[in-house]
């Protein structure tokens, strides 16, 4: 089976309010507070400066989006991360921005990479978002993101 996901995850109230006027964003809530707005294609080209993608490392992070994500943090964290994996293999990325500033630089675990002791970069990242996780979890399972497998899913 694969796993495929690019969004933005923030603070429900935070990604409401910074999304009001981008009309092919779509929200979904994922627990503890948090929501995600997928990278849809249309999203993606609502977005994208003439730079075109792969800013910072990332596969689908739209060109200049990166300072649209600094100004969205000015008053709360913000996330943006990609996980793809197929029969069990692939890769994790996530960065955070807070204050006007990247607070966590581009993570990256590759396919061929175990996740390092502090957990993997998605799960960095939501735990700088606030998230907890319980005995046994990670912060990638506590906020459900095991519930979709495609990006486009959570707002189908």
């Amino acid at each position: 089976m694969s796993y495929d996901l690019r969004a933005v995850i923030a603070d429900e109230g935070a990604l409401r309010l910074a999304t009001r006027g981008l009309s092919t964003a779509r929200l979904a809530s994922i627990g503890q507070g948090l929501s995600l707005m997928p990278m849809t294609d249309a999203l993606f080209k609502t977005l994208t400066d003439d730079n075109g993608a792969g800013a910072l490392g990332f596969r689908r992070l739209p060109g200049g989006f990166e300072r649209t994500l600094a100004d969205w943090s000015a008053h709360a964290p913000v996330a943006y991360v990609e996980a793809e994996y197929f029969g069990g293999v692939g890769e994790q990325r996530a960065a955070v921005w807070d204050g006007g500033t990247i607070a966590i630089a581009p993570l990256h675990v590759d396919e061929d990479q175990p996740f390092p002791p502090a957990g993997s970069p998605i799960s960095r990242a939501l735990r700088r978002l606030g998230a907890v996780a319980s005995a046994g979890e990670d912060e990638f399972c506590a906020v459900g993101l095991h519930r979709h497998r495609r990006s486009e899913a959570w707002i189908a």
